[in-house]
């Protein structure tokens, strides 16, 4: 599974507001950057508490990027 799929079906299990999620997938410096957008009141429910769940979005985006030896980076936007 590409990372930008994986990212989307996490994020929509996780918020309120499933139909709301998009996420963006560009190229900077030789790296891929997935941009997260969810409704403004899931913000809080992707980010967790203390960051932990954006922590872990992020890890699981990475390990799944792995495999293509590009490196993928995270923005959770608003």
């Amino acid at each position: 599974m590409a990372p930008a799929e994986l990212l989307t079906e996490l994020a929509r299990r996780l918020v309120d507001e499933p139909e709301a999620v998009r996420v963006e997938q560009t190229v900077r410096d030789d790296d891929i950057v997935l941009r997260l957008h969810v409704a403004p009141a899931d913000i809080g429910k992707v980010i967790g508490r203390k960051g932990r769940i954006a922590r872990a979005l992020r890890a699981l985006v990475r390990a799944s990027a792995g495999r293509m030896r590009q490196r993928v980076l995270l923005e959770i936007v608003e």
